[in-house]
C-alpha cells in the first residue's frame, strides 16, 4: 500500500530538534511556526500530505484560527485529550486508505501505532529524512539550472 499521510507529534518532534528554532521555546508559536514551515516544504517536495498535532489547545489569535498553513494540516488536543490520541484515532481510521507513518519519539505511541497497521519513525530519523529529501530537491534544482543556462546561452 502506498503512504497516504505522515502524522506528526509536533512537541516530540521540536524536543527532539534543537537547532530548530534555536533560542526559542520549544512550546513558543515560532517554533511551532518554524517547524509548520519545514514540514510544508516536505510535504511539497515528497507529494505526501502532512498532519502535526499539537498537546493543548489551540492558540487564541486575532481573526480566523488557521488549521492548514503550508501545506501542513495543524491540530490541537482538546482539554482531556493528548496528541497521542488523536494520532492513534486517524492512524486507525485512514487504514482502509494506505499507510500512515508516524513521527515520535514516544516508544509506546510507535509500538500503539504498529500494532494498529501503520509505520513509525523516530524523530531522528524524521530529521535526517528531510535533510536527505531537502539536499537532494536542492540538487535537482541546481542541475535543471545548470542545463538552462546552458541552453539559453546557446540560442
Amino acid at each position: 500500500m502506498a503512504l497516504v499521510r505522515i502524522l506528526v507529534d509536533g512537541y516530540s518532534l521540536l524536543h527532539g530538534w534543537p537547532e530548530l528554532a534555536e533560542g526559542q521555546p520549544r512550546y513558543s508559536p515560532a517554533a511551532r511556526d518554524e517547524l509548520v514551515q519545514m514540514l510544508g516544504r516536505y510535504a511539497d517536495a515528497s507529494s505526501t500530505p502532512v498532519t502535526v498535532v499539537f498537546d493543548g489547545s489551540r492558540p487564541r489569535r486575532s481573526g480566523q484560527q488557521v488549521e492548514n498553513q503550508s501545506g501542513v494540516e495543524i491540530l490541537f488536543s482538546h482539554s482531556g485529550q493528548t496528541a497521542d490520541q488523536i494520532i492513534e484515532r486517524v492512524t486507525h481510521r485512514m487504514k482502509p486508505y494506505g499507510e500512515v507513518l508516524v513521527v515520535t519519539d514516544d516508544h509506546a505511541e510507535r509500538d500503539t501505532v504498529i500494532a494498529f497497521g501503520g509505520l513509525a519513525m523516530s524523530c531522528d530519523s524524521f530529521i535526517r529524512t528531510l535533510a536527505n529529501t531537502f539536499g537532494e530537491l536542492d540538487r535537482d534544482i541546481e542541475r535543471y539550472n545548470s542545463r538552462e543556462k546552458r541552453r539559453y546561452k546557446q540560442s
